[in-house]
């Protein structure tokens, strides 16, 4: 075996365990839960922790901090770098509608029976790639 086709395959490797936990962790957080209708940007307020998975890339942590005032602040870490990006969040129909310098998305409070919560993002770039992120409240 070369030394070029040992790093692919671990490469490869790599890739499938990060997949497969990420994965994993999302069926876990998304088992179980019902939704909550938001009512107030000042109930989601504060920062949240978790994986952004952006079509075409590898998943990656992302922390979102939102304000009272509905601004928010998104950094996520890559293995090419940070990303960071701003917006601003209204409340509609119960969802949080999210318009960033970057794109536009929709995220759903959700709640287990032991009033866990969790955040569903789903979001569409400026470049028309989508994303999906699963955070919960930072601890």
């Amino acid at each position: 075996m070369t030394p070029n086709s040992a790093r692919s395959l671990w490469t490869i490797f790599t890739t499938i365990v990060v997949v497969g936990f990420a994965a994993s962790l999302v069926g876990c957080a998304s088992a179980g839960l019902r939704p909550v209708a938001v009512s107030d940007v000042k109930s989601v307020a504060g920062t949240w922790k978790g994986v952004v998975y952006l079509s075409g890339s590898e998943p990656d942590e992302v922390t979102l901090t939102i304000r009272e005032d509905g601004s928010y602040d998104v950094v996520s870490r890559q293995l090419i770098g940070v990303s960071r990006g701003r917006g601003q969040i209204t409340i509609s129909e119960g969802r949080l509608i999210m318009r960033g310098e970057r794109g536009h998305g929709v995220g759903r409070l959700l709640s287990s029976s032991s009033g866990d919560r969790v955040m569903s993002i789903t979001a569409t770039l400026s470049d028309n790639s989508t994303l999906t992120a699963e955070l919960g409240p930072s601890r």
